[in-house]
This record gives C-alpha cells, structure tokens and sequence, in this order.
C-alpha cells in the first residue's frame, strides 16, 4: 500500500458583521472570520493537510488572496476541487482528523453535522471523519477570544 499523512494547520481572527461557517455549516457566534474567502479554517487546515499528503502545494498556492475569483468563496467549492484533483492524481482519503481550537463558539452541538458535510464532500465515510473541539485554558489569542485555530491531519492512500 503507498500511504501519505499530511498536516494542516490554519488560523483567522473574528470579524464583526460576517458570517461564521466551521467545516462548512453555519456556526451561531458573536462574529464571522476575517478572510479573503469565506475563512473557513477548519476546511482551509483540512485542504492543506490534504495536499500535503499528496505533495501538491498548499492553498495560497492553489487559492491565492490575490486572486479576485476567490473572493468570498465558499471554502466547501475549494474542497470539492482539491478532492477532485487528488482523485484526478490517483489519491484517495482514507481519514482525517482535525481538532478546533477556540473558547467560543463551543462546537460540541455542530461536531456531528459538520462531520456529515465533510465526509459528503471528500466522499468517505462518516467514521473517517474526526473534528474535536478544544479550548486553550484562556491563554493566546483563542484563550483571549480572538480567533481560532485548527490542526488537521489526512491519510491518503494511491489507487491502482
């Protein structure tokens, strides 16, 4: 079997009068996330672990801030086209794992359905699909509520 693990990692501040989506859902907040796109972190940590793994860049590579196409995008269309580009390169995901890092919101009541919009899309059953909330003991930016920060790791496996 020729396997590959990548890792993700993404951060974005809150900003006042957005939207909040986490894993592609509408998440109930004070604030949205400040970005060029919909600021996605979760899904934005994710795509770059999977593209880790399969060694084909990162997202400001395949998405960039400068590009006006991307404005306001919703991350969900960028992760169909990663998971459509690695199909295209032979890859397929065996599991992810994330972890959300923030005090507010507390994501326990969305773990669920975002894991179920996130295996729909990458294609993968719901149990490959891990997204666990943390807090920071109110330390650093998250403790302080200014953002949040997610980790993500993917497996992927080559198909014949």
């Amino acid at each position: 079997m020729n396997l590959r693990v990548g890792n993700g990692f993404d951060v974005h501040k809150f900003e006042e009068g957005r939207p909040l989506f986490l894993g592609g859902i509408l998440i109930e907040n004070h604030a949205g996330l400040a970005g060029h796109s919909d600021a996605d972190v979760l899904i934005h940590a994710v795509i770059d672990a999977l593209l880790g793994a399969a060694a084909i860049g990162d997202i400001g590579e395949l998405f960039p801030d400068t590009d006006n196409t991307f404005k306001n995008i919703r991350s969900t269309i960028l992760l169909e086209k990663v998971v459509a580009e690695l199909v295209s390169r032979g890859w397929g995901i065996v599991n992810v794992d994330s972890t959300v890092v923030c005090e507010t919101p507390k994501i326990s009541k969305y773990k669920l359905q975002i894991r179920e919009k996130l295996a729909g899309i990458m294609g993968i059953p719901l149990d490959c699909i891990m997204v666990k909330g943390k807090t920071s003991e109110k330390l650093g930016f998250t403790g302080r509520k200014e953002g949040i920060a997610v980790f993500a790791t993917a497996l992927l496996e080559k198909k014949s």
